[in-house]
């Protein structure tokens, strides 16, 4: 199914390939972000793919050691054809300023939630997205939590549900 896709890409896609790897087996492909709609939608309509299912996206921060070229942030969208049973990484690259994408909440309803949390754990901005508010962190927070330079700090959890009951003792 490598040599298909890879195929596929190089046929309708050329010029939103950034570059390619496979790791224990696994391919990545590496897209310009103007053309990941595009692409996501051939890929699941496609009848000799179809890539019914976003499985996860996900975020990483490179801070400090990423590429100047590259960017700041990778979003890494897991499709999954179930007809197949394969498994296909799309990564995108994006600045640190201003990191933005669109979303693909019309092409799979799962993408509200999972971009959502990489919203808000990583401050990642989808346009267009239906409803792009927290889901994670308390609402006062500020900042976003895995980004590799929010502050580090400790503090007590306060767990208020039960604060001021007794202990019940068991016998």
């Amino acid at each position: 199914m490598d040599d298909k896709i890879r195929q596929y890409f190089e046929e309708n896609f050329k010029e939103a390939m950034v570059r390619q790897d496979t790791f224990r087996d696994q391919l990545s492909l590496y897209i310009r972000k103007e053309f990941l709609v595009d692409i996501c939608r051939d890929l699941k309509d496609n009848d000799e793919f179809r890539f019914e299912l976003l499985a996860d996206i996900c975020s990483l921060d490179w801070l400090g050691q990423a590429d100047k070229t590259e960017g700041r942030f990778e979003v890494v969208y897991n499709l999954y054809s179930i007809k197949h049973r394969y498994r296909l990484l799309l990564k995108v690259r994006l600045p640190g300023e201003n990191p933005e994408i669109d979303t693909l909440t019309n092409l799979w309803q799962t993408a509200n939630w999972l971009e959502r949390e990489v919203f808000d754990l990583m401050g990642i901005h989808f346009t267009g997205h239906p409803d792009l508010s927290k889901i994670v962190t308390p609402d006062d927070l500020e900042g976003h939590p895995l980004r590799k330079d929010f502050p580090l700090t400790y503090e007590v959890p306060q767990f208020s549900w039960n604060k001021n009951d007794p202990p019940e003792v068991i016998r």
